[in-house]
């Protein structure tokens, strides 16, 4: 140190190398963090071996930032002992407070914002500069970064929290939904495009219970009725499919189609005498209520049907679910001229919404853009009583969520009808 007093200009030199090191860390940290994983795959593919660097430095993310933010903190911790030792060689003990308020100025604005901002504006470009010096410095810091995870996933064991080798903190599919979002916000991406890709990506963490039509809303037919109601009941339901009961609605046997039975009736010359709806029923497909989403379209496709009934653990009917209910989880809402317009969603003039107490959640936060949480709740209904602990009576109001919520309407144990205001609305 006495010899960097004496020599103030050697002093200077390492300043601004460190400097240097530092904006190199800041902006290849940045670049590598944002740089398109899918755009370097196509590049290496094209001949780009810079891309195949970065693409392999990018499967190793934990350990790539970890180098990064240990090479960061080396040359700014030394850039600051540097000008310290300088300022205090010319300045004595009030060098110290110069030191700190220009080096702060210097690594905040030329180290830290400066770079980040140059790498962010293009990610792709900056890491395909620096793709050979990372992957130097990765190979160089490799023990010490070794080291440093172990002891990050011991402390974070002591926690609980158990990270395996190579596991990125964001899975791709929030990474994508981050990007989504951000892109969003920046009105790149619309507000219909997000949703059907956020609903893609949900498909996995969704089960058939979350978007299953409830049994209590089932069109269903009994199977024991006339052959000439149960015509006239196929024809009046909107749906083409029909489940047969017979004895209860829940002792489901089969699935009458629409086009059978008009095939049948065809066969005979319209005498419904001599046909039988039950003999025309297709065998019922029933799945358990925690099969997921992804697993169900899988299933749907795999059998060339979407009609299936979900069951839970007991092997009680609690629903049916559609391919047709799976593909408005990616595309919203899907009407024909036979369905039923109620959405049961109604904005008011003063920013509230009145909405029917089993429209899904899921539903509710697409039409309004919100975030009402729906892990313990499919229905607004199911929310509401989830979170009051109780069944609440008509004009009862709760705060969660940053909403205030109204009971407008119960019958019996059923809330039918509730107001739903932002608390940035509320007068």
């Amino acid at each position: 140190m006495d010899e960097l007093a004496i020599n103030p200009w050697l002093a200077l030199g390492l300043i601004f190398a460190c400097l240097l090191l530092s904006a190199f860390f800041s902006s290849a940290e940045t670049a590598m963090s944002a740089a398109s994983k899918a755009r370097m795959l196509a590049l290496e593919g094209a001949g780009d071996r810079r891309a195949g660097i970065v693409s392999r430095l990018l499967d190793t993310r934990e350990r790539l930032i970890g180098a990064m933010l240990v090479g960061n903190n080396v040359v700014n911790v030394g850039v600051s002992a540097f000008a310290t030792t300088l300022f205090v060689s010319v300045l004595g003990a009030e060098g110290v407070i110069y030191a700190t308020a220009i080096m702060s100025v210097l690594i905040i604005v030329f180290a830290e914002v400066l770079p980040k901002t140059v790498a962010i504006t293009r990610p792709e470009q900056t890491a395909l500069v620096f793709a050979r010096p990372v992957a130097l410095v990765v190979a160089l810091f490799g023990p010490v970064l070794i080291a440093v995870e172990a002891i990050v996933r011991g402390v974070l064991r002591l926690f609980g929290m158990r990270i395996k080798e190579n596991q990125n903190v964001l899975t791709g599919a929030e990474e994508l939904r981050g990007t989504v979002d951000l892109m969003h916000k920046e009105g790149s991406f619309e507000k219909l495009d997000r949703d059907m890709l956020g609903g893609l990506l949900d498909l996995r963490d969704l089960t058939v219970e979350d978007v299953m039509v409830h049994r209590t809303k089932m069109v269903s037919i009994d199977a024991g009725d006339a052959p000439e109601k149960i015509v006239r009941d196929v024809l009046a339901a909107p749906y083409t499919r029909i489940p047969l009961w017979r004895d209860t609605p829940e002792n489901i046997i089969g699935v009458l189609h629409g086009k059978d039975l008009l095939r049948a009736l065809a066969a005979v010359g319209g005498d419904l005498a001599k046909i039988d709806p039950s003999s025309l029923a297709l065998p019922a497909w029933f799945v358990p209520d925690s099969t997921s989403l992804q697993d169900q379209l899988k299933a749907f496709l795999r059998r060339k049907t979407h009609f299936a009934f979900v069951v839970d653990e007991y092997g009680e009917v609690m629903g049916l679910v559609t391919l047709e209910d799976i593909i408005e989880e990616i595309v919203g809402d899907i009407k024909d001229e036979h369905d039923v317009q109620v959405t049961g969603v109604r904005p008011q003039a003063d920013g509230s919404v009145n909405v029917d107490g089993a429209v899904p959640i899921r539903d509710l936060n697409r039409a309004m853009d919100w975030r009402l949480p729906d892990e313990e709740a499919t229905t607004v209904a199911g929310l509401v009583i989830h979170e009051a602990r109780s069944i609440p009576e008509t004009g009862q109001t709760f705060t969660f969520h940053g909403f205030r919520i109204q009971v407008l309407r119960r019958q019996r144990n059923r809330i039918t009808a509730i107001k739903i205001t932002p608390l940035d609305r509320v007068n």
